[in-house]
């Protein structure tokens, strides 16, 4: 086990030595009514895709798809690490979600579709209405806006039914979509957009959210000016109109280049576009998430293998059948929504819930009221909803009657407390739980139980996927075993079908990111010699089930939504007061981590509030308001090595009450004590229990 925090140097911490301060939990196993009914139940599972069968064991996944033309080879390694899967295959992804499924589920619902005010009526749009308004849509964009297979459209727009639908109408043309969170704002977009070199943005008007209907058009004009000073000019902007008969934004739209997505679609009503087979190959979509080097990256997901394993792993670990109610209650912005709202339940004709609105509006039993009334069966959520509604309505889901056979908890690691009430109480103790790690570079879960085949564990993820083949290694490269009760690097041995096929526009920032930190041989055109590094801590207890510690890199996980230091950082220094940023995650009781932002000022300027609001206020506008810090605090100088370089792991020791270490080697160790002081007070220093180290505050990546 790594070294309690203070000693050792706090510049010295390895990156693969992680503190591990947990203890084993009782195992929880699945009952026998589920097992009874779920699509994975044979054990000969662990058999088929043994690592002596790979790839070969993926065909499984692939077919539960409809292909155009079957591939001719599963996986071609030849250009390594730029894995290639189901080559010379082709299908479409909207063909697959939509167009197969209406013969046998036509009039069967597709989404349903729940508005935030309470009193909203809910929209059920079934397989056939989703075919016709995907067509419409369709046309639009190929015949309006003008794209074609290959170009690039972003979407910035919130948890409505035209989310979806425009995405899959994208699919369906081989147009490359890239959504962006609708809560990023609209600088933040614009970056996104320029970066992807998208001409056409949707977007929508406006939306509820907490009560208030906010105006998302403002939004768009920020985007396209931020987008035109990054060198790309976005030509038009679609706006959906949230309200039918009125408009939910005051913002004016700008003739020649906006126009009304809901008039040009009742202008091509009944309009049908064939679905444009795809090389297997063809990228479906850019993902942006956020990076330690301040500009957020493009992971670039394919058609045939993403679409592969989101069926998968929709199937057999979601448990999804047709006859199901599936609800998760993430946001399509993220990679959890593409995968598991849209794509892969959609792959599976499933009925998935759509919600527009934050968890406890009106009150904290919104969700369960909504659970009951749509009968919802399969509920998949983040343990910052979990906790929040755990602190916030802790009894108001034994007030209502659904049942829930399977939930899922998805975007970072879920205290045993929390998992233990969500099984109990949410779950009435008869549901099972997947608690699953993956990130937006993996297109799907890479490590959980297999619900019907393995016991729960709280706070443990489990053992890996089927087909993935984990391995934890230190810091020079040397396996740590499991049981060993140390823990490393996280990194999974094998490439898979969900994996990003690169990074959008910038091939050497993909290996260097993801291979380059464990490979043998990058000559080797063998996959064993390439190791993919996911950035997260981790160790493996003795029953082969992944614990996942934290981030190892400068990204804070804060509710779910990965966000790169060097991004709020670089919102920091657009006040001009401000000389330096640092931001280091806190731990948070709800959102788990939360930025805290230490200043240092330009020479001359005095302290003041109004600095710290001019601060916020930058990253709310450059980021999300998701980013806002909780707390920014003005420093006399930054710890610094000798070399210059800001030591955050020692200011996120102090922000979150631990010992620094041994700071005599820094090049300013006396203003570590004054920091210190102000933050944590007088006296001598409060070392706050918990399973990090100072070095280690982040969260897994989903």
């Amino acid at each position: 086990m790594a070294q309690a925090p203070g000693k050792r140097l706090a510049t010295e911490v390895s990156e693969a030595e992680i503190a591990v301060h947990w203890k084993e939990e009782r195992y929880y196993h699945p009952p026998a009514r589920f097992i009874a009914q779920a699509n994975l139940a044979d054990p000969a599972v662990n058999e088929r895709f043994s690592v002596e069968r790979f790839p070969e064991c993926f065909r499984e996944y692939a077919d539960l798809l409809t292909w155009d033309r079957y591939w001719h080879t599963t996986l071609d390694t030849s250009e390594a690490p730029f894995w290639k899967w189901f080559v010379g295959g082709r299908l479409n992804a909207c063909f697959n979600c939509v167009d197969r499924h209406l013969a046998q589920y036509g009039n069967k619902a597709a989404f349903i579709f729940v508005p935030e005010p309470e009193d909203a009526p809910h929209e059920v749009i079934t397989y056939r209405e989703l075919f016709t308004r995907v067509n419409e849509v369709a046309w639009v964009l190929r015949e309006v806006a003008g794209l074609r297979a290959g170009d690039r459209v972003t979407l910035h727009m919130p948890m409505t039914p035209e989310l979806p639908v425009t995405m899959l109408a994208c699919a369906r043309l081989g147009v490359i979509h890239s959504v962006v969170f609708g809560g990023f704002s609209g600088e933040a977009c614009g970056i996104r957009a320029a970066d992807s070199g998208s001409r056409v943005l949707v977007t929508m008007d406006g939306y509820y959210r907490n009560g208030n209907v906010l105006d998302h058009k403002a939004q768009a004009d920020i985007a396209v000016r931020t987008a035109e000073q990054e060198g790309q000019q976005i030509d038009k902007v679609l706006i959906w109109r949230r309200f039918r008969d009125r408009p939910a934004s005051d913002t004016p739209l700008r003739p020649g280049r906006d126009y009304v997505m809901n008039e040009l679609v009742s202008q091509h009503a009944g309009k049908i576009v064939e679905p444009v087979s795809m090389d297997a190959l063809a990228p479906l979509f850019l993902m942006y998430t956020s990076g330690t080097t301040g500009r957020p990256k493009g992971c670039q997901h394919g058609t045939g293998g993403y679409l592969s394993y989101v069926a998968g792993t929709s199937k057999y670990i979601q448990d999804i059948h047709p006859t199901d109610v599936y609800w998760c209650f993430a946001d399509i912005g993220w990679i959890t929504g593409h995968s598991y709202i849209v794509y892969g339940p959609l792959a599976l004709a499933a009925t998935g819930v759509l919600y527009e609105g934050v968890p406890t509006y009106p009150d904290a039993g919104r969700p369960w009221r909504i659970a009951e009334r749509l009968g919802v069966n399969i509920f998949h959520t983040s343990p910052t909803t979990i906790r929040m509604l755990r602190k916030v309505g802790p009894e108001e889901p034994r007030k209502y009657r659904y049942r829930f056979k399977c939930m899922t908890t998805v975007g970072e690691p879920i205290e045993p407390e929390a998992w233990i009430w969500y099984h109990e109480v949410v779950g009435r103790g008869e549901a099972v739980i997947t608690d699953t790690w993956w990130q937006t570079e993996n297109g799907g879960f890479l490590c959980s139980t297999k619900p019907a085949l393995d016991a729960m564990k709280p706070g443990s993820a489990g053992p890996a996927m089927p087909g993935i083949y984990p391995v934890i290694y230190d810091e020079d490269g040397r396996e740590i075993p499991p049981g060993s009760n140390k823990a490393g690097n996280i990194c999974i041995r094998n490439p898979w079908p969900g994996i990003m096929q690169t990074i959008w526009g910038d091939r050497d920032r993909y290996v260097r990111q993801y291979y380059a930190k464990y490979c043998k041989n990058k000559n080797s055109k063998d996959w064993r010699d390439w190791p993919y590094f996911a950035g997260d801590g981790a160790m493996q207890a003795a029953d082969g089930y992944y614990r996942i510690l934290g981030r190892v890199d400068d990204v804070i996980n804060v509710a779910g939504h990965r966000l790169g230091t060097k991004e709020l950082e670089s919102a920091c220094l657009t006040v001009p007061e401000v000389a330096e940023a640092a931001v280091v995650p806190v731990v948070d009781e709800l959102k788990g981590r939360v930025p805290d932002v230490y200043v240092s000022l330009r020479p001359g300027v005095n302290p003041s509030d109004a600095i710290r609001d001019k601060v916020v206020r930058a990253i709310e506008t450059t980021i999300s308001k998701i980013a806002r810090p909780k707390t920014v605090r003005i420093v006399p100088d930054m710890p610094k090595t000798r070399s210059g370089k800001i030591m955050r792991r020692v200011l996120a020791a102090i922000s979150n009450n631990m010992e620094t270490g041994d700071v005599t080697t820094l090049a300013n160790p006396d203003v570590v004590e004054q920091i210190r002081t102000m933050v944590q007070g007088a006296g001598p220093v409060r070392t706050a229990a918990g399973p990090e180290d100072i070095k280690r505050f982040g969260e897994t990546s989903t």
